[in-house]
């Protein structure tokens, strides 16, 4: 899937999701960083290994990942509980800009 985005939306808004994408399948079972770089891809995210590679280090350092030796990375408990915070935060978003309890209200 490829969909053209304006950079500023890429990067200020879009960019930040690789980071859920990235919890969201280490929590299914550990995954590669070559298989993320597709993933992501398939996704129509632009990125690139000398992005990805730096964004898993600063997870890991987070907390939210954990690499083994090798090089599969597993989401930690501390990934658990961000990644829940965010399917909460997400969920709520979703019902607001879709429709439900946030739609009616008036400004």
């Amino acid at each position: 899937m490829s969909v053209r985005r304006p950079a500023a939306a890429e990067k200020e808004i879009l960019r930040p999701l690789w980071k859920v994408h990235i919890l969201h399948h280490a929590g299914e079972g550990p995954v590669v960083g070559n298989w993320l770089l597709e993933e992501l891809r398939e996704h129509g995210y632009r990125v690139s290994p000398g992005t990805l590679y730096p964004l898993l280090a600063r997870m890991v350092r987070l907390g939210w990942l954990a690499q083994d030796r090798g090089g599969r990375y597993r989401i930690t408990s501390a990934g658990r509980r961000a990644m829940a915070e965010v399917r909460t935060r997400l969920l709520e978003l979703q019902s607001e800009v879709f429709g439900g309890r946030g739609a009616a209200r008036t400004r």
